[in-house]
């Protein structure tokens, strides 16, 4: 076994190290001369003009023109990061009824999108749908692909392996070595939750390192960020809200429970109520937005979020639901909890996981975070 606090930091780890801290400047930033990069990095300008130019050749950052700076002499030229220098390919699973797929460059826009229809396939069935689907997005794809991103449903652990996702029934399955069997470029896998949060940090307001995403559809989950990084847990459970007891006088619930969180405030269940006849849509969004408030409430205060993302249909986790989680949030917690907190709708809710899956292996693959 290696004693890991006697390696040494090997020179090629310091140049990776470097040129992550490059790109994720250049991602950050608009475009900027090497002296710039020299300023916003604290690296030497040898060290960041030796890098710009391996970048450059590799075709991932461009130079996009001089420096409108009004100096004397001859102007800077400025350095941009190159979004379509690669293609991720990207998979959400998390529809149940169907797998979503996307080609996207490094900002996230989509180059390319793909549905399949389980045709109510699981356990092997449903992961050969998958590498198919991943496969023909790979191929597609016009440029070099980075690597395929999956957001699936379950307890994902960080090797790609779903330790349980019930309703696919995969248990144990190591989803990550059936796609590499499948695909020629790297594969990285993540819980949906977790995914969608790692867009809204990569992809979202710039500076917000401490953010709780929460994925309301067929059932809730939340993928948390704290100091920029993503907590999974011991047991890559972090974030598993839906069946946190709410009700002890409610519906059951599929986990065989009485009263969770799902049951309350979940797509079928708060559909299901606002279908009945005399239905009051406030006051069922009021019931399903307070109960996800408490829920959230010593997640926020415990943490210090700064930010809790909403996902899910706007007609639904929009307006009062939203002011009513908000709400209890405010209620329940200290004021100097809640000074600073913001609570919003994700803005691209509809394919945040997908979007999670191009952040997640940019994250993996560049080091940009």
């Amino acid at each position: 076994m290696t004693n890991r606090g006697t390696e040494k930091a090997l020179p090629e780890h310091t140049r990776q190290v470097n040129r992550s801290l490059i790109l994720r400047t250049l991602f950050r930033s608009a475009a900027m001369s090497r002296a710039d990069l020299s300023r916003a990095t604290g690296l030497t300008r040898v060290s960041v003009s030796r890098i710009v130019d391996h970048l450059a050749a590799e075709g991932v950052v461009r130079e996009s023109g001089p420096s409108p700076e009004g100096r004397v002499g001859k102007p800077s030229t400025l350095i941009a990061l190159n979004p379509d220098s690669y293609h991720v390919v990207t998979l959400d699973l998390s529809a149940y009824a169907e797998l979503s797929g996307a080609i996207m460059n490094l900002d996230g826009d989509v180059v390319h999108s793909a549905t399949v229809p389980t045709d109510g396939a699981r356990g092997a069935a449903l992961v050969d749908k998958v590498c198919a689907l991943a496969s023909a997005l790979v191929k597609r794809s016009t440029v070099r692909v980075l690597g395929v991103g999956i957001g699936s449903p379950g307890v994902v652990n960080t090797e790609g392996v779903v330790l349980e996702a019930v309703a696919f029934d995969w248990h144990g399955l190591d989803l990550g070595a059936a796609l590499s069997a499948a695909v020629s470029v790297p594969v990285h896998i993540a819980n949906d939750a977790n995914a969608a949060a790692l867009a809204a940090r990569t992809y979202g307001q710039p500076g917000v390192d401490n953010l709780a995403l929460v994925r309301i559809g067929q059932g809730i989950g939340s993928g948390v960020i704290v100091g920029g990084a993503l907590v999974t847990g011991d047991r890559f459970t972090a974030g598993e809200i839906g069946h946190v007891l709410v009700d002890e006088g409610g519906e059951v619930c599929r986990c065989g429970r009485r009263g969770c969180l799902e049951v309350v405030a979940a797509v079928p269940y708060v559909r299901r109520l606002l279908a009945e006849p005399d239905a009051s849509a406030d006051e069922i969004l009021t019931r399903a937005g307070r109960a996800l408030g408490r829920v959230l409430t010593p997640v926020v205060a415990a943490l210090g979020l700064e930010q809790v993302v909403l996902s899910g249909p706007l007609d639904i986790v929009g307006g009062v639901f939203l002011d009513e989680t908000r709400a209890a949030i405010e209620h329940e917690a200290l004021a100097i909890v809640t000074d600073d907190f913001e609570i919003r709708v994700a803005v691209r809710g509809d394919d945040i996981v997908l979007l999670g899956g191009t952040a997640l292996v940019v994250a993996e693959e560049l080091g940009i975070r």
